[in-house]
Formats: structure tokens, C-alpha cells, sequence
């Protein structure tokens, strides 16, 4: 023991050095800046941190410069499926227990890959900290030493359920990876999306995948970001402590900039059996992240398609010649495009050809119109309120200050991007049209549905070359990192003392005679949420009029009687405010955000907009044929048919079973007549609610709402809402989707209707285990053991009057049979036996510590709010579910689990290939149905 003490006296040199402050920026009077410091271990890694007390939580994020730019052209795949293999448990960790860990502290947790970088984040509880430093730390370090083969395949197989369920059965899901092919060459590594190709997963190993580990997740090639609240000092202990003692990685150069190259113009088709509603997408090469020209393309995006205001949305969709178009410049780091698409409408003509012609003629007309200051104005305005709302939450800021380090260097770089933005001039923006678009030419894709490339844009001119695929050297076992501790690293921390969650603080006030105002006051932000619930919704439609409060929402978009639907849009972007209305079941809402300072202005608009609506005729023929498209292009998902199916199965004929838009054949029959009826009956503020959050004190609240008052009109009627036993009885019902790959399953039965405290709130507790979390049953079934599934979950929902059990999960259809037996298994055990011991006490803690992250954000806010008014609760009710929770044994939860999870009521929904399964469904020995989706 001498020894080692004299040696490390006489050697302070071997010991890792402190964290070297390298860079720092204070709040300043910019309300953009976010303040932070910033450290460099010795080892590499960098570390920001952004203190800030607001919240009693921390959010940790993980960022490493690797995405599937880094990858070899024939092994594509590897980063995002490295962020799969990152959360499978590394030395000191077990399987799964990171995922439980986080859930358990009450915090979320996920990771995401693209084209540059790879990040893996979580927010939790201050309390927990340390934990996840450590957490984070040992996947850093020891995750190798966990990795298997068995590991490897099973998330090998969950990736290819992502691919089938987000791209190949889904519409217009290859719409990405045939752009990126058409734009760049084979070997360019932009020429691939992140999920990568299967072909090129089924040819590796996984030493394959732990020498990509090795290259390219050392500490010198990630960013750690802390936001949250949390003492500095003792954070940079921690760190120090914990990843400090990680070797350095091999050394990473950042990629040179590649912008995409076409000599010529290039003309591709995709058909697609997914699709009713023919598309364009068109992009232009232009310039990469950080560019100088940058900020001018970004304005020059948003003129041409960054909003209802835009020349493609008021030329081609308020026109009806598109159901929607629009346009964005989307830079990442070695390369941006300019991209415009538009969706063609069937109804009246399918071809794309002269949808084509319209935008090429929009873009050359802009050499006449020219860019104007207002043009930038609106753009600046815009990006100015998001970066606002974008600090409303220690993730926000974190990501921020995240992607300018690892991206640019720069922990500001987003917030310098907007001043260089600021500072563009209408030439600058005129000069990059005429460099980067005028005349230029352009990838072009048509995607057309099955068998109609007649309209398709022009014959394809431009043949994808052949992937070329090399035999692989197999990789022999790899020398792993050695790290050298002087503390026992198998030691998970304790967590802290539990944080103080405060429930925001209430005022409340009545306007009138019955207009409820409920507000809390937060001045984090220079910002105000605003939700106007107006009793009405769904529930108000009489018979025959489905559909007729969506469509009256829809209508209520369109601008005033004042200002067209183009013309208020456009009011907003100089305010950098929106404005959004939409029909729930009981009520309709006015949903609005906006900065403090432009409150006034906003308000006004909202004003106008409730008591002036536009409703013209016009409007409302295109209003309702873009919704009557969007209707049928929603019956050839999958994930819709089902929910919509299983709906249909549980409520019957009721307004409950029917989707929240209606049908096709009611909606077509509904008159304008009928939509200004409906406004003036159930646009009435009377007996509604008002919810603010944000920096607006009570006295401002109530003068500033005052016009609501002002509305005259009788108090409608509200029927009654019909509710009737579950009619569906119990068995399969399949839904033919011919070709489908996947199957979209829901199997559930009628349960009960929403409370916060009693029998439908016990219930959510029981399918906790069961199916409402990560480390569930269910899900670890079916994607961490079997690999049936990108993800699998349960749940109870439902509104006052009517609710549903379901699992819903996507599964690869050679495995339909067999995830269905399991699902019903799973329900099996769970009724019988229960939780377990340590089911019970993961469910207690998570549920006990989730709160410290029920209130950041005003949207979270406004939110919780609404809740409250919606369902006339006291904020109390929040104390009494901590108390069921702490004293709910396993008995009461096995007892909720026999009422609710009988085989004998079930019903099981099936959307797929019909012909491939119905063999295989007949082993079930139930009944089985076809069903029909209106």
C-alpha cells in the first residue's frame, strides 16, 4: 500500500489531467446565446456544459462524429445499426438495463443516426446524474466486451424490421434512398441512407461490427453535452472520473465537402403499390454546411415553398392543380440540395408532365419577380422564433450546442448561421438563384402508383450502376481497449437525494359568465402558449354530417374574411407566430404560439379569425378534395388500416368508430352551408376554457381576453354521447394487403373509459410491465428475443365515456402466426401470476420520479393545463396517483390483469398479405373474418 502511495507521489504525471477549459460564452444580452463552457480531456473527448436551475432535471447527450458518411460503400448500415447494438448492454451493464435504469429513474432515453453523426441522449431527474455518466461511460468504454453473436443477430434482424416497417411497407418510403442514388454517385457516401442496404447486413459478422466500434468510437471523436440542473464542479469530477481513464481512439479527420455534381439532368420513376397520390420530387445540388451561401439558399427555399404564403403552395395547391408542394434547403456536413415536391392530384389529372412544367415555370419567374427585403424578413423572423421555442427545454439546448461542436466546431454554430442569415441581402439571395437554380439542372423522381408510369415526367434517362460487392476478409478476434481504473467501475452510483418536482404554479379567472381562463406564469422564455377549447368536436356532429368538425378546422385555417388563406399565413411569418386549429372529440381547438413581444399582434389575428372566418366558396371546394385525397391515400398504410379496423371493431356504428375526418362518401356530401353552420354554433366560446403557459402575468391574461365576451350567440346543445357494447366478437379479422412484407397487428378488446385516479389509471399500472415500457414483456419478446419486431407496446386508452386495451406492433410477415401466439402467452402468464417482485418495484420508481419531467416546456405546460380543465381535476390528483402507486401490491395488479386480459374476448386485427397468411392462421383454431376499411 506504501508503495503504490509513494509511486503515485513521486509519478503525478501518470495520473490523467485535469479538463482543460477550452472555450466558454455568457448570456449576454442576446436571448439566442446559450451559455456554456467547455473542457477537453486528455484523452479527447469534449465536454459542454450548460447549467440552468429552471428544471429540477439533467439531459446528457452523447454525440460521435460517425454516421453513415463513414461508412464503406459495401458495408452501409453499420452506424445506425451500431446505435441498435449501443443500448444491448456493455461490461458492468447488463442486457437491457440501461433501458431499465433510465425508465426506472422516471427519464427517457433514445439515439438517432444520419448522414453525419450518431447521438445517443437521455433526460432524467437531477438526482440521477451521475448514474448516467457511468452508464454512458461504460458503453464508451467495455461495450465490446459484452457483444455476441446472438446479440448481433437479434439486432440484425430488428434492424430489418425498421427498414420494412418505415421504409419498404410503407408509402413512398424508397422515395429517399432511390434521391440519393439518382444525385450521387455509387461511391459517394451520401448515395446511401442511414438504414443501409439488408444485402449488405446479411454479409458481415459481428468482428465486422466491433471493428467499426473500434475506428470510430473513441473519445476523441465524441461530444458529451450537459444541460440541465446540476452543480459544475462535482459534474466535471464525475466526468473526469469516469470516462477520463478511456484510452483515445484512432485519430478522425473531418471529411472534406462533396456537393453532388450533374452535368445533365436526370429523369428516375418509382412505382410504388403503396400510393394513390402521384409525386414529384426534384433537387438541385448546391452548396454544404456552412457555406456562405447557405443562409441566402435558405431564403431563397422558403420563397419558393416554405409556407401557405409560398409561390408553390399558392400556385399549385390553393390552385387545386396539387394536393400539397412545398420546398426546403436541406444542408448536412459534406453536402445540400435545394428540394421541391409536389403531390399530384389523381381526381383531376394523374400526370405529373404538367405539374413539372407549373415549377418550371414558377422557378423562372423569379428572375422577374425578383427577392425582395421581405422576402428575408420573413425568413429571419421565422428562424428567429424557433431558436427561441427551440430553448424551452435543456434537450433543445443540448442538441444545439451539440450539432455546432461535432458539425462545425463551433458550440454556436446555429445561432451564428441565423445571424449570417440576418445579414443577407435580397442580392445575395437573387445571386444564388441565379447560380444554383436558374437553368441548373436537377435529379427528378416520379413516383407513380403500380402500373400508371404514364404519368410519370419523362422517360427515365439516368440507370442507377450495379452495387458492387467485394468478397469480405473475414476479421479474426480484435484486440480490445484496455482501461485502467482506480475505482471499482462495477459499482453502479447511487442516485442523489430525490429532486423537489413543483407543480406549475395556477391562477385562474372567469370571463363573462363562462369563459374559464386557467393559466401559469414562466418566463424562461420570451414566449406564450395559448389553447382556446371551444365545446364542441366530434361528438356535435348530427347524423349523416361525419367528418363535419374536421372539415370546419380545415375551414378555420383558410384564413379570414380579410386576409386570404396566403395572406394570413404570411401575417404570421412576420411574427414568427402560429395560429392552428383542429377538432378533437369533445371540443374544438385554437392552438397558438408566440414570442412575448408579438402576443398583441397574434392575438389579434386569432380574434379575427374566430369572429370573421373567410369561408369562401372556393376555399372550401379545395379544402375538401385535398381531404377527400389524404383520406384515400390513408387506407394504403398498414399502421392506419389497423388502428381504423380495430376501431371499427370496438365501437361499432357510433361516432367512435369511425375515423376522427369521417368517410370518403360524407365528407364528399357535406355543403359550405353546413360548415358555417356548424361555426356558428360550436365556435362559441361559451362554457370553454382557455389554457395559457408562458412570460403573461394573470391581469394581462384577462385584458387580453376580454374579446372573447364579445361573441354573440346561444349556448348549443350538446348531445349526448352514444356508446354501445363491444360488437365485435372475439377472433381474427384481415385486412388484404396484397405484396404487403409486413404485418400490422392489433389485438385488444373493450376496456374502459379515462380517469386519473381510479380504475382506468390501476389499469395503465397493471400493462405496465405487460406491454407499457422498453423492458415489457411484450417487447422484449418479441424484438430483444425473438426478433420479430421493430418495437411492440400495450396501452389502455380512450376519453370520458368509452376506452380500449391493445397491443399494436408491426412483425415481419413469416412471423405473423407466432407473434400473435406470443402476444397471447404474454397475456396468459401475466393473469395468472402477475408481476413479479422486481416488476412491482421497477413500476413504483419510475412512476414515483417521472413528474420532474412532466412540466419544462410551455407546449408540456400548456398541456397539463388543458388536462386539468378537460377533465375538471385539481392538480391534487397527481398526489393521490403517487399514493396509489406506492401502495398497490402485486395482488391488486393480477387482479385488474384477470379482468382485462380473458383470450375469450379478444380481438385480433391482421393487416397483410391474405394469401400467404391465411394458411397459418387457421393453426390459431379461432375464427377467422375478412374485414373491409371504408
Amino acid at each position: 500500500m506504501k508503495y503504490w502511495s509513494l509511486l503515485l507521489l513521486l509519478c503525478p504525471l501518470l495520473a490523467p489531467a485535469a479538463p482543460v477549459l477550452v472555450a466558454e460564452a455568457d448570456k449576454g444580452q442576446d436571448e439566442l446565446v446559450i451559455p456554456y463552457r467547455m473542457y477537453r480531456l486528455d484523452n479527447g473527448l469534449t465536454v459542454i456544459l450548460n447549467p440552468d436551475q429552471s428544471d429540477p432535471l439533467v439531459h446528457v447527450e452523447m454525440t460521435y462524429h460517425v454516421g453513415s458518411a463513414r461508412e464503406e460503400a459495401d458495408q452501409t448500415g453499420f452506424a445506425h445499426f451500431f446505435e441498435h447494438m449501443m443500448f444491448q448492454g456493455s461490461k458492468h451493464v447488463g442486457d437491457q438495463e440501461h433501458f431499465r435504469l433510465i425508465n426506472e429513474a422516471g427519464g427517457s432515453m433514445n439515439g438517432t443516426t444520419n448522414q453525419d453523426r450518431t447521438n445517443y441522449f437521455q433526460t432524467v431527474p437531477a438526482n440521477h446524474l451521475e448514474k448516467v455518466l457511468w452508464l454512458e461511460a461504460d458503453r464508451m468504454g467495455f461495450l465490446l466486451e459484452a457483444v455476441s453473436q446472438r446479440k448481433f443477430e437479434i439486432q440484425r434482424d430488428t434492424v430489418k424490421n425498421e427498414r420494412a416497417q418505415r421504409i419498404d411497407n410503407q408509402p413512398y418510403g424508397l422515395v429517399g434512398e432511390r434521391m440519393g442514388e439518382l444525385l450521387y454517385p455509387r461511391e459517394h457516401p451520401y448515395s446511401w441512407q442511414p438504414i443501409g442496404y439488408v444485402e449488405d447486413l446479411d454479409r458481415v459478422d459481428v468482428n465486422d461490427l466491433k471493428a467499426f466500434f473500434l475506428r470510430w468510437y473513441g473519445p476523441n471523436n465524441a461530444t458529451l453535452v450537459i444541460s440541465g440542473d446540476f452543480d459544475p464542479e462535482q459534474t466535471l469530477g464525475w466526468v473526469e472520473k469516469y470516462f477520463g481513464p478511456i484510452p483515445t481512439g484512432p485519430a478522425v479527420e473531418r471529411d472534406l465537402p462533396s456537393p453532388a455534381r450533374l452535368e445533365h439532368s436526370r429523369h428516375q420513376t418509382l412505382e410504388d403499390s403503396r400510393i394513390r397520390l402521384p409525386m414529384l420530387y426534384m433537387a438541385y445540388p448546391t452548396v454544404y454546411l456552412g457555406h456562405e451561401d447557405e443562409a441566402a439558399l435558405d431564403v431563397l427555399a422558403n420563397v419558393l415553398g416554405g409556407g401557405k404564403s409560398s409561390l408553390l403552395y399558392q400556385q399549385l395547391v390553393e390552385t387545386g392543380r396539387a394536393v400539397s408542394a412545398g420546398a426546403s434547403h436541406y444542408c448536412a456536413e459534406l453536402a445540400c440540395t435545394l428540394s421541391i415536391w409536389a403531390y399530384g392530384n389523381p381526381s383531376r389529372d394523374g400526370s405529373l408532365a404538367p405539374l413539372k412544367r407549373d415549377i418550371d415555370g414558377i422557378i423562372a419567374a423569379i428572375a422577374e419577380r425578383g427577392i425582395n427585403a421581405d422576402d428575408v424578413s420573413k425568413a429571419v423572423t421565422q428562424l428567429r422564433s424557433e431558436l427561441i421555442l427551440g430553448l424551452d427545454s435543456a434537450e433543445g439546448k443540448a442538441r444545439q450546442l451539440s450539432l455546432g461542436q461535432v458539425l462545425k466546431g463551433d458550440p454556436l454554430y446555429v445561432i451564428n448561421a441565423w445571424r449570417q442569415l440576418a445579414e443577407t441581402t435580397p442580392a445575395d439571395v437573387a445571386a444564388v438563384y441565379g447560380q444554383y437554380l436558374q437553368s441548373r439542372p436537377s435529379a427528378t423522381l416520379s413516383v407513380v402508383p403500380k402500373g400508371k408510369t404514364e404519368w410519370q415526367v419523362a422517360e427515365p434517362d439516368y440507370q442507377t450502376p450495379e452495387r458492387q460487392l467485394p468478397e469480405r476478409a473475414h476479421i479474426d478476434e480484435l484486440p480490445l481497449r484496455e482501461v485502467v481504473d482506480n475505482f471499482d467501475r462495477s459499482h453502479m452510483p447511487e442516485a442523489g437525494e430525490p429532486v423537489q418536482v413543483q407543480v406549475p404554479p395556477l391562477w385562474r379567472h372567469t370571463l363573462g359568465e363562462n369563459i374559464r381562463l386557467l393559466g401559469t406564469v414562466n418566463d424562461e422564455i420570451p414566449a406564450v402558449s395559448v389553447i382556446l377549447a371551444l365545446p364542441g368536436g366530434q361528438r356535435a356532429e348530427s347524423e349523416g354530417e361525419l367528418g363535419l368538425a374536421s372539415l370546419t378546422a380545415a375551414m378555420m385555417n383558410q384564413g379570414t374574411a380579410r386576409l386570404n388563406n396566403g395572406d394570413f399565413s404570411e401575417a404570421l411569418e412576420r411574427l414568427g407566430a402560429s395560429i392552428k386549429v383542429r377538432s378533437g372529440f369533445y371540443t374544438s381547438l385554437i392552438e397558438v404560439t408566440s414570442l412575448t413581444e408579438k402576443l398583441p399582434q397574434t392575438l389579434a389575428l386569432v380574434e379575427e379569425l374566430l369572429f370573421s372566418p373567410g369561408m369562401r366558396e372556393l376555399d372550401f371546394e379545395q379544402v375538401k378534395a385535398r381531404m377527400l385525397e389524404s383520406m384515400a391515400q390513408s387506407r394504403h398504410q398498414p399502421s392506419w388500416l389497423a388502428q381504423h379496423g380495430f376501431r371499427k371493431l370496438m365501437y361499432g356504428e357510433t361516432r367512435m368508430g369511425f375515423p376522427d375526418d369521417g368517410l370518403p362518401e360524407s365528407v364528399a356530401a357535406l355543403t359550405l352551408e353546413q360548415v358555417r353552420d356548424y361555426y356558428e354554433r360550436f365556435y362559441n366560446p361559451a362554457n370553454g376554457h382557455v389554457i395559457v403557459a408562458g412570460d403573461l402575468e394573470p391581469e394581462q391574461a384577462r385584458e387580453t381576453f376580454a374579446f372573447l365576451t364579445r361573441w354573440q350567440g346561444a349556448i348549443p346543445d350538446l348531445p349526448q354521447v352514444q356508446t354501445v357494447p363491444q360488437p365485435a366478437e372475439a377472433g381474427v379479422y384481415v385486412v388484404d394487403v396484397p405484396g404487403s412484407v409486413q404485418s400490422a397487428l392489433r389485438i385488444g378488446r373493450r376496456a374502459l373509459p379515462l380517469d386519473a385516479s381510479g380504475p382506468f389509471f390501476h389499469a395503465n399500472l397493471m400493462n405496465f410491465n405487460l406491454g407499457g415500457n422498453f423492458n415489457s414483456r411484450i417487447n422484449q419478446n418479441l424484438r430483444e428475443d425473438k426478433g420479430f419486431t421493430y418495437g411492440a407496446h400495450s396501452y389502455f386508452t380512450g376519453n370520458r365515456d368509452a376506452g380500449v386495451f391493445v397491443v399494436a406492433t408491426d412483425v415481419r410477415g413469416d412471423v405473423t402466426v407466432p407473434a400473435i401466439e406470443n402476444i397471447l402467452a404474454e397475456f396468459r402468464q401475466f393473469k395468472a401470476d402477475g408481476p413479479s417482485s422486481e416488476e412491482l418495484s421497477y413500476l413504483r420508481s419510475s412512476y414515483s420520479q417521472q413528474d420532474a419531467l412532466s412540466y419544462e416546456t410551455l407546449g408540456k405546460k400548456a398541456g397539463f393545463l388543458l388536462q386539468l380543465a378537460m377533465m375538471e381535476l385539481s392538480p391534487d390528483y397527481l398526489s393521490e396517483q403517487q399514493s396509489i402507486v406506492a401502495g398497490i401490491d402485486a395482488g391488486e395488479l393480477t387482479k385488474v390483469a384477470s379482468q382485462w386480459l380473458s383470450l375469450e374476448d379478444m380481438v385480433i386485427v391482421v393487416v397483410g398479405d391474405k394469401a400467404k397468411l391465411e394458411k397459418s392462421l387457421a393453426q390459431l383454431n379461432l375464427p377467422v373474418h375478412d374485414l373491409t376499411i371504408d
